[in-house]
């Protein structure tokens, strides 16, 4: 998992990357789907030793939410219900 802002922002731009070739690449995506960690490896997103990685595909139909991990290194305490963005940012590249 990146623990400094440069490693996550890294990570993040890869996997920005990644989700436009999937919109661009039917082929690329069906690959992704169904390989997710092979994939992203090869798009430079670092996959830790033993981390499992499933990617889901939203439509017009369905939306997935992806509840976090709890962080173990923060307090959730320390954060307001009302500037919840934080969740969001920190779990989206804290998974890598």
């Amino acid at each position: 998992m990146p623990n400094d802002s440069a490693s996550r922002q890294a990570t993040a731009n890869q996997l920005g990357e990644v989700i436009l070739k999937a919109w661009t690449d039917e082929d690329f995506k069906q690959r992704l789907l169904a390989d997710p960690a092979t994939v992203l490896q090869e798009n430079g997103v670092q996959i830790p030793p033993g981390v499992g990685v499933k990617v889901v595909e939203d439509t017009n139909d369905v939306n997935y939410l992806v509840l976090p991990a709890k962080p173990t290194n923060m307090e959730i305490s320390d954060f307001q219900s009302g500037d919840a963005t934080w969740c969001w940012s920190y779990n989206v590249v804290g998974c890598f």
